[in-house]
Formats: C-alpha cells, structure tokens, sequence
C-alpha cells in the first residue's frame, strides 16, 4: 500500500489541534502490565516493526494554510522510561503524536487524540506487546480482533477516514442545554489525580443482567446517581441537568474497519428540576437513551452535521490563523459545557491463551479534562473491570460516592491511587525528517 506524505484530518479530529497549549491536550493512555520486566531493546525493535504495520502512526500535525492536516514522519520514536501521563512535547517525541513508556514490567502508550481514539490505540498497543512476546519468548501467537500481523500489510481500509462515508447526507446537531459540574479546588494545570478501582466482572454483569441492561448502562446510572447527591450537597440553586459524555465506537455500527479516529458521542442525562430521582428510574431513562440516541440512524444525523461544517467552501477557505482562536472558544464555551462527567467504556478485551498467559493487567486512563472537573475509563480483562477515575480538583466527594454504590451493591473493589505530576527532565529523541519543500506546498494549501 502507498503512503502519501500527507493527508487530511478526520472530521473528529480537526478540534484537536485548534484546543491544544501547553497546558492541555486531549491525551489518553493504554497500558498492559506483563509478566516480566520489559526489556528496552526488545521493545524497540517491535516497536520499529509495528510501525510499518501501522503507517497511520507514522504521522505528526502540521499547520496549513486552511485546516491542520498530517505530514509523514521518516525518523524512528524509541520507548522511554514511563512518565506522568501529561501533554505531548512534539519536540521532544520526535514530532510523534503518541509516547511509549515502560516501568517495570508495564508497557504505557499514551495518545494525542487527533492520531486515534481508544479502538485503535488498544489495537496498536496489543498488536506491539504480541510482537514484543514473540522476540522475547519466540511464542506463536495468533493474530484477531485486536492484533494484527506484523509481517502482514496494512489495507485501504485500516487507512481510510471513516467519516468520508458521511459526506453529502443531511444532518443536524441536537440543541443542549449547559449542565452541572462537579465544583472543587482545582490543581496546578500538571496535576492529574488517578484513582483506579479493580471490580470483578461477573458482579457487575450479574447486577447488568438483574436490572436487563449492559454494564455500560448500568455504571453510568451509577455515575449519574453519585452526582445527583453531589449536586444536592452544592451551593444553591445549582444547573439542573446531570449529563454524562459517553463516546460510541463507529466501527461495529458502520461495519468499518479504520486505525484512525472513528467515533462519536451521546449524552444520558437526569433533569433534576422536578427533584430528585430514584436510582431505579435513572437507569431506566439512561437505558432508553443509551438504546435510542445509538441507533445508527440518529448517529448519522450528528455525524453528518459535523462532516457538512467541514466540507463547506466557506469555512474551508477561512486561514487557520483565524479559525483556530474561533474553534479554540467555541470548544471552551461549549464543548465541555454540556456534560457533566465523561465516561468511557472499551469493553472486554479476549485475548488468544498464548499471549493472556503473559499478561498481568490492561488498563485505560484518560488525560486532563479542560473544563469538567473529571473522567472516568474503564476496560474488562481476565475477569476484572478495572475503572479509573482522573480528576483535576483536589476533592474526591465524587469518587467515594460511586465506590460506595458499588460496595453497597455487593462489588467490592480494589483500590489504589496515583497522581501524575507533569515534570521535565525526559531525554529526546531524533528530531522528525521533514519531507522535501515540494511535498509540503500542496499540503501546506490543502483545503
């Protein structure tokens, strides 16, 4: 397959770049804890051999004239001793839009999100840790669903934008209403708290299936039920709508198979105007909402209205001097502005026997929040969810009061915590290669 030297964003990636300083990114991490400690050279190697495998990775942003778009990179990103999860430094990375680390035996790959969302990330990191088993154990292990053969090639497909398929149709975005948020002292813009809850699957499942609904359904009622005694504890007269963000993997809705972003969002919601609501009823309504704002049908209608604001003549020939201060508040003003909390959910990763006999943990975590005073991510493995709640407030009300919920419906949770702290100090890498003057003209001018 033919890698152009550069190409365009995908639609859920535009704002991204435009929202980036030096104090916020949206970043996120996947990590996977093995049985040995990681050995650097190894890892190096898969890594360099992944890379081809996934040329989408490849990739680092680049100011046009008119949008932001991706330029290929020809230098080699090494693995580095893990650091808080914090911005990327492109400088520093090598111009890469992801870092590995490792510490111990847990390999870290933290992403910027205008490279991938948590499908693909979870892909790239499963697919590097089988190729580092093999050159470490010579194990043969089989490729699937979230690993990919190294020595195979990558396809159309796996490089596609997916939203391209969305271009042309009619669409429109749904009018919201700006939501509470979780108050508290916020901390320095370097500091992110993370505290990570270990809860056994079959319990949870067991609780979806006496309540007929999913996991996800029921851990966001559980999110929203916390933050309605949250909000009944705050100052007076507070905003009376409780929503939580939860992205939606495109891929098996649309039956695509790209490595870049590929996903959109829906808001469950409580309107609290009326009072308070039982925990029965709220998940009732988060239920029917999750169900009916899913539907492929619905996601169209948001994803087109997106996709049109992009391909329309007159927003793309504005410079990106000017769009990005535009983007960039319009991002603050609303973005964050209509939900409460965010909630992520990648699901139950399988692994083949092969590979799950090496493996210890999976973890997801995400970044700094801009203006919500939090998020929370989760993925299943071997048995066990395990739930992170990051936050930027020095407050953990919220946190104690979801754990409390799910002590008191009979999940009992491992807990630990952790605070990263954004610190220099990390050694760089090779600079990134820019392509020749005359490929970057009509990248440059890309509209």
């Amino acid at each position: 397959m033919n890698i152009p030297d550069w190409t365009r964003l995908d639609n859920a990636a535009i704002i991204y770049p435009s929202c980036r300083t030096r104090k916020y990114a949206a970043m996120f991490r996947m990590s996977v804890t093995l049985d040995e400690d990681i050995r650097p050279d190894t890892l190096s190697a898969a890594l360099q051999a992944m890379l081809r495998r996934f040329p989408s990775f490849r990739f680092t942003v680049q100011k046009g004239l008119f949008w932001w778009y991706l330029r290929r990179l020809e230098n080699a990103p090494q693995p580095l001793p893990a650091i808080p999860l914090q911005p990327l430094d492109t400088a520093r990375d090598g111009g890469y839009l992801f870092r590995i680390g490792y510490e111990g035996a847990r390999i870290d790959l933290d992403v910027f999100h205008a490279l991938t969302d948590g499908t693909g990330a979870m892909t790239f990191l499963l697919s590097l840790s089988a190729e580092y088993l093999r050159r470490c154990h010579g194990v043969a292990i089989p490729c699937g669903k979230w690993i990919l053969d190294p020595a195979g090639d990558p396809t159309p497909e796996e490089w596609e934008d997916g939203f391209d398929h969305f271009s042309g149709r009619k669409g429109a975005l749904d009018k919201e209403r700006a939501a509470w948020h979780v108050p508290g002292t916020e901390e320095a813009p370097g500091v992110l708290h993370d505290l990570r809850a270990g809860i056994p699957l079959e319990g949870l499942q067991e609780q979806a299936c006496v309540h007929d609904c999913t996991v996800t359904e029921y851990l966001s009622a559980v999110l929203l039920d916390a933050l309605q005694e949250l909000r009944a504890r705050s100052g007076p007269r507070p905003r009376p709508f409780l929503r939580i963000e939860l992205p939606v993997n495109l891929r098996p809705v649309f039956g695509r198979h790209t490595l870049r972003n590929f996903s959109s969002y829906v808001y469950l919601g409580l309107d609290m105007r009326n009072g308070a609501i039982p925990f029965a009823d709220a998940l009732r309504d988060v239920k029917f909402q999750k169900r009916l704002y899913t539907q492929p049908q619905r996601l169209v209608t948001r994803i087109a209205a997106n996709v049109a604001l992009e391909d329309n003549l007159a927003i793309r020939c504005i410079p990106v001097f000017v769009k990005r201060p535009v983007i960039n508040f319009i991002n603050w003003l609303k973005g964050d502005n209509y939900a409460t909390y965010t909630f992520s959910n990648i699901g139950n990763i399988e692994l083949p026997p092969e590979m799950a006999a090496h493996v210890r943990d999976l973890d997801f975590v995400l970044g700094r929040s801009r203006r919500r005073s939090g998020s929370c991510s989760c993925v299943s493995w071997n048995g066990k969810l395990n739930l992170h709640f990051t936050r930027k407030i020095r407050e953990e009300e919220f946190e104690q009061l979801v754990l409390r919920r799910l002590s008191n419906a009979g999940l009992c949770a491992g807990i630990s915590e952790r605070t990263h702290v954004a610190a220099p100090g990390v050694a760089p890498v090779a600079p990134a290669m820019r392509p020749a003057r005359s490929r970057r003209l009509s990248a440059f001018f890309c509209l």
